[in-house]
């Protein structure tokens, strides 16, 4: 099959003509031959050979670029004169050649040469990329050895800068086109070249013992096989045949990215595509030819690129790191000291200047990270950054050219550049980026791509002056794109497009020539989707399924509102098509954004807890539903259709998890809470209605379902700031808690009245709501109180049995789990504030011996905690309750506070008695908050959470405000000093905890401020004679310098502005 391979590309006429070439090359030697011809004769005697191949391969100039039969004869020239130089050194048996050299033929008709007849051809041919990738075929060893007969030849006399240019070529070619060789498994002449030479090492002992370098003799360790050895110092000996700037700076860069490849860096470096783009520009650009911009061009500046980040394939074996630098300083001293590393033209940098800023760039950031001193370090550190290089500039036009042609040719890490070319909105309104973006769609087919595209449009779209054709038409290639991705990258687009806006491309005004275009192709998707098979049939078949999900999916993807509404319109008022929508939905998690914030409409993320707002299509269905009034089939159509999307389906055979489109909470809270509070006020007024006598109306309305309804939502809400149970009603409005407490009261007040005059009528649906009502927690029973009447005992924790001696005929404990020991005064609290009768019953029966100074702290500290777990759970009217609880205890001594009088440093003969219940209180309120907002347990609570706690806090402090105010009288100013120093110290304790509270959740606490502030004003009005100048003045200055702990700028700025207003009006 070689012979066959080899006889099908080697045309006879061809190789007659070279044939005849060497042979005359060979006539023009005698009295010499070709076998021993010296470097400078081949300049005479090498012509015939170059004329020959110049004949066959087509070219004019021997510098051109090679076309692919050029490139083909040069490889099968290098080919075989090698293979010719290494057959004589194997003396290799001419019987086995013909039958296994597919090159026998050419190889043999040729006269003997020497290795300078194949330099010379290389460098005349320009074939050095040929001879990289044939040294490369070979053993580490055998290419030392080859590049060491490189080195020779180039240094023999007559040398010259072209022979220092061949070896640099070389050198570079090397480095550069190692990867390309990694990807070679056909069989090319490369491979043939290398299993040829494989056959010569192996054949006969003679081969073996020319061709394999003796292992005695020349080990891994010897300066011979370490191929940078042999390069770095073949370079210095050749200092002296560098003549121009040009070829001194495309030395030193070589040689500076052979250092930073093999010494500096021990994995690829990886650039931002940015930062490749600038680079791949500078290089194109440098040589002149954007005017012609082609991909060769721009793949070899890659390769370069590529070659000068990776780590060498020549990792030095002897050669230390400061050898290296040694080498490199003394090439830049001497050539510098010649005058060689001075650009002659700073305002058109070339190509090798470029690059050599690019390598001295990477070396001198790398060695500031070398833990080496050596002073050639410091040395060429120097020299480095002495050298003025000038900078080359980059323009967007020639920037989006060449990105365009790196994605239109697939070039290395052409996805990269796909992206940042879709996300130059700098460049959209080019013909060139229009172009790109229809011809090459396959590019940019990754979600990330296609969602700076969509980013880049509207900006195009939302843009004055928009050229209309040009977006629908860039819309269309967007929408083509995305049709083309997989149905999960489809999905992984649609959730970024909701990031960007609910509407899509439509979330400001567009043009209506777009519009309209949309509009008619979001019609005609759902009329093939409904015509096609989303009728009365419930069978769809799995084809016309995909289709459906496509066809949603790509006007989603413009419009995601727009489409969903669509998909409600068709699943409500189509018969039977909510089965094949809900279906199709299901198929499309993307578009499960969650809606709130500022802009309703707007999605936010994904994370958010579906109770904290609504999916779109909830909004789109609740637009739906209220757009057009429904028939009793279409409400069942929209039931059946929210009970399949609230349903988990898997998504995929992959994912374990079951999920469902919609969350049942989400359809609770958009669909059924916001009737709820309604409902509840519609009951309450409905109660309240004078009845006439017994029977009450309300027997005939399922009175015990009912009260079970009101107390599972009444158990559902006692912690409405908590996330709820899977499933569970979510109610976070203290408002509605109030509501129900009042609904469950008057009703049980009613149904009990009710049973008390039948009992047996009501016994058994008495004992079954009992019996429910154990479910829930033990607080819902004492609102259900008046039904128990005297047929159940009430059932506290057991707990709070042992801080509260009650009597045993009407209480009984619980064996709970979250009431532990300890709990007790918890429990004891949660009954003060259930209603006005709990707490009385709480405080008489309380066990507590105030006259026990070590019980009292006990109970206190006690206290604290128990506070700062109940006030955040609290409603307005179970808050007032516990207040009247705290004040009690205070006035009763079994409560101690001890009291600081905070921010006073000097304190006036006062008389505070008839105020020490209400500055305890403060300096409890704040002990608590501090607790609250302390790390432990600031994060707690939602910020609906801090915000009903500030409304709590701030309702306490109006409450002490006005005993404060009571205690004042009219007339008399005996206590207005006291007064005017108690309103001082709630405005500090205020402060204190507005400056603490976290989530900016401060407003109540700010008005709170402003009225104490207020009042201290009206105080010192009524009575001037209450404050000097001199205490109002530094009375301003205390109260300025405790608000300039604010954050907020706004309320800071409001009340040092009333502050300035507390003047003496004795002043």
């Amino acid at each position: 099959l070689q012979w066959r391979y080899c006889c099908d590309f080697l045309i006879l006429s061809d190789s007659a003509i070279i044939q005849g070439a060497f042979l005359q090359a060979e006539k023009l030697c005698i009295p010499s031959s070709l076998s021993s011809l010296p470097k400078a004769d081949w300049s005479r005697v090498g012509r015939p050979i170059l004329l020959a191949l110049q004949e066959i391969c087509g070219l004019d100039e021997p510098d051109s670029r090679p076309n692919l039969q050029a490139l083909t004869w040069k490889k099968r020239i290098v080919c075989v004169v090698w293979l010719k130089l290494l057959s004589r050194e194997a003396r290799e048996d001419v019987e086995k050649a013909w039958r296994e050299n597919p090159f026998f033929s050419l190889q043999n008709s040729l006269p003997e040469m020497n290795h300078a007849v194949l330099m010379e051809l290389v460098k005349s041919t320009a074939a050095a990329p040929i001879f990289a990738r044939f040294l490369l075929l070979l053993p580490r060893d055998r290419i030392a050895m080859e590049l060491g007969r490189l080195t020779e030849h180039v240094r023999s006399d007559p040398g010259g800068e072209d022979d220092v240019r061949f070896f640099l070529e070389v050198w570079w070619e090397l480095w550069k086109g190692r990867e390309e060789l990694k990807s070679e498994t056909e069989e090319t002449i490369e491979m043939m070249f290398a299993n040829q030479f494989a056959r010569l090492s192996s054949d006969s002992p003679h081969a073996a013992k020319r061709l394999k370098l003796d292992s005695a003799e020349m080990t891994a360790s010897s300066p011979n096989t370490d191929i940078l050895h042999v390069l770095f110092n073949a370079l210095k000996d050749m200092t002296d045949l560098v003549a121009s700037t040009n070829v001194c700076f495309q030395s030193l860069s070589i040689s500076l990215d052979a250092l930073y490849t093999s010494f500096l860096i021990t994995q690829e470096v990886v650039l931002p595509v940015t930062e490749q783009l600038d680079v791949l520009c500078k290089m194109t650009n440098c040589r002149g030819e954007i005017e012609t911009l082609n991909a060769e061009l721009i793949r070899d500046a890659q390769k370069d690129l590529s070659a000068s980040l990776s780590p060498s394939p020549f990792q030095p074996s002897t050669m230390k790191l400061s050898e290296a630098l040694k080498i490199i300083t003394c090439l830049v001293q001497f050539w510098k000291d010649k005058g060689l590393l001075v650009v002659s033209d700073p305002l058109t940098p070339c190509f090798s200047t470029v690059r050599l800023q690019r390598s001295i760039q990477r070396v001198l950031t790398a060695l500031d990270e070398v833990p080496e001193t050596a002073t050639e370090t410091n040395t060429l550190r120097d020299l480095l950054k002495s050298l003025d290089l000038p900078a080359a500039e980059n323009t967007p036009d020639i920037q989006a050219q060449v990105t365009a042609v790196i994605i239109a040719h697939r070039m290395q890490d052409y996805q990269s550049f796909a992206e940042l070319f879709a996300g130059q909105a700098s460049w959209a309104r080019s013909e060139l980026w229009v172009h790109c973006l229809e011809e090459n769609q396959a590019a940019f087919r990754q979600h990330r791509t296609l969602f700076s595209l969509s980013s880049t449009l509207m900006s195009l779209l939302h843009a004055e002056n928009s050229d209309v054709s040009q977006c629908r038409k860039l819309m269309k290639i967007a929408a083509d794109i995305f049709s083309a991705l997989s149905l999960e990258d489809k999905n992984q687009t649609l959730a970024a497009m909701l990031g960007l806006s609910s509407r899509g491309f439509f979330r400001q005004p567009v043009p209506y020539a777009v519009t309209e275009g949309f509009q008619q192709e979001l019609n005609m998707a759902f009329n093939c989707i409904i015509q096609g098979g989303g009728g009365a049939s419930a069978a769809v078949s799995q084809g016309n399924l995909t289709t459906a999900v496509s066809l949603v999916a790509r006007v989603a993807f413009q419009n995601p509102e727009a489409a969903l509404k669509s998909c409600c319109h068709s699943a409500i008022f189509n018969k039977g098509a909510f089965s094949l929508m809900a279906k199709i939905l299901q198929q499309l998690p993307g578009l499960k954004a969650q809606l709130g914030g500022k802009n309703e409409g707007e999605p936010k993320d994904d994370k958010v807890n579906a109770a904290s707002g609504r999916s779109l299509l909830c909004k789109c269905l609740q637009d739906t539903v209220r757009s057009k009034s429904m028939s009793a089939s279409e409400k069942q159509q929209l039931l059946k259709f929210l009970g399949l999307l609230m349903t988990p389906d898997v998504m995929t055979e992959e994912e374990k998890k079951k999920q469902s489109f919609l969350l049942p909470q989400e359809v609770v809270n958009t669909f059924v809470l916001p009737s709820l509070s309604f409902s509840l006020q519609l009951l309450h007024a409905a109660l309240s209605v004078e009845a006439t006598p017994s029977p009450h109306w309300v027997m005939n309305c399922s009175p015990f379902p009912l009260l079970f309804v009101l107390a599972q939502l009444y158990n559902q809400a006692y912690r409405c700031w908590e996330e709820p149970a899977d499933g569970a009603v979510h109610l976070r409005s203290m408002d509605t808690k109030e509501l129900l407490v009042s609904v469950l009261t008057t009703l049980g007040q009613l149904v009990g009245a009710e049973i008390e005059a039948a009992p047996s009528s009501w016994s058994r649906a008495l004992f079954w709501l009992y019996n429910k009502i154990e479910a829930l927690d033990w607080t819902v029973r004492f609102h259900l109180r008046p039904v128990w009447g005297e047929h159940f005992k009430n059932e506290v924790p057991s707990s709070l049995l042992e801080v509260c001696d009650l009597p045993e005929e009407d209480w009984s404990g619980l064996d709970l789990p979250e009431y532990g020991q300890g709990t007790g005064l918890l429990a004891w609290m949660e009954c003060c504030s259930l209603s006005d009768s709990l707490r009385s019953t709480m405080l008489s029966c309380l066990s507590l011996d105030r006259h026990r100074p070590d019980h009292v702290s006990m109970f206190s500290k006690g206290l604290l905690v128990v506070l700062t777990q109940t006030l955040p759970w609290s409603s307005v009217s179970q808050w007032e309750r516990l207040l009247g609880v705290l004040r009690e205890l205070i006035t009763s001594a079994c409560l101690s506070v001890p009291f600081s009088l905070e921010y006073v440093d000097f304190l006036p003969l006062l008389d505070l008695r008839q105020f020490s219940c209400e500055l305890r209180l403060s300096v409890l309120l704040l002990r608590v908050l501090q607790l609250l907002c302390g790390s432990s347990c600031s994060d707690w609570l939602s910020s609906d959470g801090w915000a009903h706690i500030c409304r709590l806090y701030a309702h306490a402090m109006r409450d002490m405000m006005n005993c404060v105010k009571a205690k004042l009288p009219l007339h008399s100013s005996s206590l207005d000093q006291e007064v005017l120093f108690v309103l001082s110290q709630l405005f500090c304790h205020i402060q204190h905890i507005q400056v603490m509270m976290p989530g900016g959740q401060s407003e109540p606490l700010f008005l709170c401020s402003l009225e104490i502030l207020s009042h201290y004003e009206a105080v010192m009005a009524a009575f001037p004679e209450s404050c000097s100048h001199a205490e109002s003045d530094n009375t301003r200055h205390f109260f300025s310098t405790i608000t300039d702990n604010l954050s907020n700028q706004h309320m800071k700025a409001v009340l040092q502005q009333k502050i300035a207003q507390l003047v003496s009006s004795a002043a």
